[in-house]
């Protein structure tokens, strides 16, 4: 008798209805096989195995379940397609969960979560009203696409929950139907927006996963407030639209240069300010105690101008040391530029700062305008006091290189590039929790977006994109991003006042490294731009022209008459630059002409992190971090390898033991392992083996068809001061309108969320070495 026959005869299984049966290996074999089809490199028998090693005598059928789930998770740092098992063990879990509370269909998940009060009564009435049809069109097979730690992070945080049981009251495929239902207008709608979900083509950001269909229906992502006013009653009126904002799962950008400096009379008091940061402290404690909606920490970015005189603490607020009482540990912070002193760090010349107090116009100028009114200022000598600008921009270095805070987005470049700042009277502030959304703000309009991602490995056909598939995956998305503007609740008035008039839209992508494995181009190739730049504008032409049509239908939005798009300048024009498809452009501003647009921005390319883990592709533009990486779900932690680098191994006979356990020791580098072929060690370089000069010269290349704004995330592995000058200056001077992160080494694990910060490492900094990289920044060691 084998020890696994011991196993079967002595050890037991507690089932559900409360009765002791023998463990039987080969029924647990027979339930893994079931969901082998189609997988080529699995050993169900070896699951079902380890699985029993596992138990204990007694255990239960569900946690014989999720044992087996996490056998097979464990096992895909040996064989990527373990991944594939362990998603369809899951879903299989995920199935028997549902069922135990009586729910065999759609319909009667929807009915079920109605009479706990989660679903909305629209939606509910809705599929009531189209139950077969809904009910047929479900496709279980549909789980399949996912990857295991795409379908853990589903069931672990998007499913809908009993309030009182707290089971799953929905299937995967039921989640992503009633997020359909909840969008759409007719039972063909919903099936077709379903179907484009379940294929993992395209996927709205989480807000709208997460609410979609149901009671609450809050399903933006962003959220920017301009800087309160220099007022009591005003600063306390933004916390708590801030509050509110983030009680409903929103990312919140507000902007903090109208506060007076510290030291600035109080005329009312006749005393002096402390400055913005007890305000800060204040608001950092709001948002760490308002979570959004109990499913994700709140999160917030603070835009402060460079000119004001507070900037030296604001850098200081996220450090490990100095005065806690002086420090914000939830809260991230982005400067926002000026090119006039970008200009001055250019020409080692002098920078003034200036209190809002007195000089409350800069907050709402940008371009000529601020240059004249800067250097008005400064020639009356109205300035608290003047520093050296390389300093500033020194001390704004080290901030990023310290705590991967601090980011650097570019004022005047957000304005002159916007669609919105046609009128004088409209201004972009700030960007928002990520960086890549550029809406205008005021006191009386909170800007609100919406995002959704393409996915763009899901589109790649044989040596080529799918270009026809593409649009059409555009097409269904710009209308769906539209149409939550009609059907948002929004939390508070002046975004519920913005929102409608403007009816800005991000669209985004993810997966760009998915499609460079897939057609063999390495990162930082021509062609590899070249295709990039393509993808990028087939995007937006064919958004633009989607926007079109529903403005020929439904009318322009109702500000549009102020927007440059108005004037006959689409993106494209305000860079200077002619694209491609000059027949398609030109009968699109004909249209534009004639009927308008129905959206004033529609395209921001956001940081993707979650919905690209369920699709199963990496994140939105950006290199992969590692070839091993480590995902970290409610059952421990997986290491995970390159599925791509597995398969070009396996085909050339190079996928073995030593190369495995050389990549882990490597830290997911390739690099050094010599028996692999050059090319396919450029292939697969990671983010920290790149030229950051690449990843800038690709942002900026797909510039002119990105309407709002990128998250670019640089990554230097020993980041200094010359480096990350040179860098950033290069970043300015190719036109970009924000960065995000600075990643440094050590923060090497892909993270589950969008607001994780680098690790500080060491910084090398000197005067000397500041002038050589903005004198010679094509020399730069980060951007070779």
């Amino acid at each position: 008798m084998t020890a696994v026959d011991t196993v079967t005869t002595t050890m037991r299984v507690k089932k559900r209805n409360g009765s002791l049966e023998p463990v039987d290996l080969n029924k647990i074999v027979r339930a893994v096989e079931r969901c082998t089809v189609g997988l080529h490199d699995v050993d169900p028998l070896r699951v079902a195995t380890k699985t029993i090693s596992g138990l204990y005598d007694g255990a239960t059928t569900e946690e014989l379940d999720r044992l087996s789930i996490q056998t097979a998770a464990a096992l895909v740092s040996e064989e990527p397609e373990y991944s594939k098992l362990a998603a369809g063990l899951l879903a299989a879990f995920i199935e028997k969960e549902v069922r135990r509370l009586g729910v065999m269909s759609f319909s009667q998940s929807i009915a079920l979560g109605h009479a706990e009060g989660l679903i909305g009564d629209a939606t509910a009435e809705f599929v009531a009203a189209n139950a077969r049809k809904f009910d047929d069109a479900i496709d279980l097979d549909g789980d399949r696409r996912f990857e295991y730690f795409g379908l853990r992070t589903v069931y672990d945080r998007y499913l809908l929950r009993h309030p009182a049981k707290r089971s799953v009251i929905e299937q995967p495929q039921y989640w992503l139907l009633r997020v359909a239902c909840g969008l759409s207008q007719t039972a063909t709608e919903a099936i077709d927006f379903y179907r484009l979900m379940s294929s993992l083509a395209y996927l709205p950001s989480s807000p709208t996963l997460f609410n979609s269909g149901t009671q609450h229906t809050q399903m933006s992502s962003c959220y920017l407030l301009d800087s309160p006013r220099d007022e009591l009653e005003s600063i306390y009126d933004r916390y708590k639209q801030i509050a509110r904002l983030s009680k409903f799962a929103g990312g919140i950008g507000v902007q903090w240069s109208r506060v007076r400096s510290r030291g600035a009379l109080i005329r009312g008091t006749n005393g002096h300010s402390n400055g913005i940061v007890p305000w800060l402290r204040t608001l950092d404690a709001s948002v760490s105690a308002v979570n959004q909606g109990g499913r994700r920490k709140g999160a917030a970015c603070v835009y402060l101008e460079t000119w004001h005189p507070d900037i030296e603490e604001f850098l200081e607020l996220r450090d490990n040391t100095g005065e806690d009482a002086r420090r914000t540990h939830n809260l991230n912070l982005a400067n926002w530029i000026p090119d006039e002193f970008m200009r001055r760090v250019e020409a080692d010349a002098d920078w003034s700062l200036f209190d809002p107090d007195e000089m409350p116009e800069l907050v709402d100028l940008w371009g000529d305008e601020f240059d004249r009114a800067y250097r008005g200022a400064e020639e009356a000598g109205r300035a608290v006091r003047t520093v050296k600008a390389r300093d500033l921009y020194g001390r704004m270095i080290r901030t990023l290189a310290q705590t991967g805070n601090g980011w650097m987005t570019f004022k005047d470049t957000a304005n002159r590039t916007c669609n919105q700042t046609a009128s004088p009277s409209n201004v972009v502030h700030l960007s928002n929790l990520c960086t890549e959304i550029l809406e205008v703000t005021s006191d009386e309009e909170t800007a609100v977006c919406n995002l959704g991602s393409v996915n763009l490995g899901a589109h790649v056909d044989g040596s080529d994109i799918d270009w026809e598939r593409l649009r059409s995956t555009v097409r269904t998305a710009v209308v769906f991003l539209d149409r939550v503007i009609d059907i948002n609740y929004y939390p508070t008035e002046q975004a519920a006042r913005s929102n409608p008039r403007w009816r800005p839209v991000g669209l985004g992508v993810m997966g760009l490294q998915d499609v460079f494995f897939k057609l063999r181009l390495p990162f930082d190739s021509p062609a590899a731009r070249e295709l990039s730049t393509r993808i990028a504008e087939e995007i937006y032409l064919t958004a633009l022209e989607s926007s079109a049509e529903l403005a020929s239908v439904a009318g322009a939005h109702p500000a549009f008459a102020e927007t440059r798009a108005a004037k006959g300048d689409l993106q494209p024009d305000l860079w200077g630059v002619t694209p491609t498809q000059t027949e398609r452009w030109a009968s699109l501003r004909e249209r534009v002409s004639e009927h308008g647009l129905r959206n004033s921005l529609l395209i921001a390319i956001a940081p993707t992190a979650t919905i690209a883990s369920i699709a199963g592709c990496f994140e939105c533009i950006e290199p992969q971090v590692s070839n091993t990486f480590k995902r970290e779900t409610l059952s421990g932690e997986f290491l995970q390898i390159n599925s791509y680098l597995v398969r070009e191994l396996k085909a050339r006979g190079l996928w073995t033991e030593a190369v495995r356990n050389r990549l882990k020791q490597d830290d997911g580098s390739a690099q050094g392992i010599a028996e692999l072929p050059e090319d396919v060690r450029s292939l697969f370089r990671t983010a920290w083996e790149l030229p950051q000069k690449a990843l800038i010269e690709l942002a900026a290349a797909r510039g002119p068809y990105v309407d709002q704004s990128q998250s670019l995330n640089l990554f230097v592995a020993s980041p200094t001061i010359g480096k990350l000058s040179s860098m950033y200056l290069y970043a300015w001077k190719a036109g970009l309108k924000t960065t995000y992160y600075l990643r440094s080494r050590p923060a090497t694990r892909i993270q589950q969320a969008t607001t994780t910060t680098a690790t500080a490492v060491p910084v090398v900094t000197s005067d000397e070495a500041i002038a050589c990289s903005l004198e010679n920044p094509e020399s730069c060691e980060a951007c070779q």
